[in-house]
């Protein structure tokens, strides 16, 4: 079976509805859910009552990804402001491990588990040219959402105008790029990662649509072939080896590590 057939299979699985239970979004839940071929409802208790169990809803403030009980998750840049301040961002633990020798020009990053973005938009606001793959097309319509909307705002607008998303397979898009990138971030799911009990939710609620990397081995030898300078794998802790390959380095935090790969160019 294909990644992309996997992916739709799961989200039928999970019998996913298309919702705008706001009139005035009718229009883009239903182009939507003709993208995606999913059904849609203009109500939830209609969608409910034919069997839905997580929702994908349109509303004035973009998209969002619910359950039956109320939980939702959004793509929101905007709550990261903070973080992104420049005095805050050279002490990101990220922006700390992705440090290269000897670059010239703008460096070219690839995050490979891109998710709802969020340390491609750290990556990005370090001065990164940022390419994200999310192969899970519900996830990716979230971080296409978080994306139009940043794009709007004076002080996210420049970090996002750097980042450019692909849905689809990290795998095929390492393989496929013109020029070697100088760094590869990967992050595959990884349930015992979080200790916020509301974190753990969220996870839970996108572990619904995307489990954790079956393929790792696949994902990083693709990495490795893309040959770039640098290769971090974000890792809990005390996790094992992506794929047991052991990192020349580690560098460690509080509650996650990153694995260190670093390769000569010729």
């Amino acid at each position: 079976m294909k990644a992309a057939e996997h992916d739709k299979n799961s989200i039928y699985e999970h019998r996913i509805w298309i919702l705008a239970e706001d009139p005035a979004c009718r229009d883009r839940a239903e182009a939507l859910a003709g993208r995606l071929g999913l059904p849609f409802a203009a109500d939830r208790a209609e969608a409910e009552a034919e069997g839905g169990e997580l929702f994908l809803t349109a509303d004035p403030q973009g998209l969002a990804l619910c359950d039956r009980s109320g939980l939702s998750v959004r793509g929101d840049f905007t709550r990261m402001l903070p973080r992104l301040r420049q005095a805050n961002l050279q002490n990101e633990f990220l922006v700390k491990a992705s440090r290269l020798k000897g670059l010239e020009g703008i460096p070219a990053a690839v995050d490979a588990t891109a998710g709802l973005g969020e340390d491609s938009l750290i990556l990005a606001a370090a001065g990164f040219q940022v390419d994200l793959y999310e192969h899970n097309p519900i996830i990716a319509e979230l971080l296409a959402d978080a994306l139009e909307r940043a794009s709007t705002l004076p002080e996210l607008a420049e970090t996002v105008a750097r980042m450019r998303l692909h849905i689809g397979s990290s795998v095929e898009g390492l393989a496929q790029m013109d020029q070697a990138p100088d760094l590869v971030l990967l992050d595959p799911m990884f349930p015992a990662r979080q200790k916020s009990g509301l974190i753990k939710k969220k996870l839970q609620l996108l572990q619904k649509l995307e489990i954790p990397c079956p393929e790792e081995a696949l994902l990083l030898q693709a990495a490795i072939d893309s040959h770039p300078r640098k290769i971090l794998i974000k890792r809990p802790l005390k996790g094992p080896f992506l794929a047991g390959v052991k990192p020349h380095y580690s560098l460690k935090g509080k509650a996650i590590r990153y694995d260190c790969l670093v390769f000569a160019r010729p």
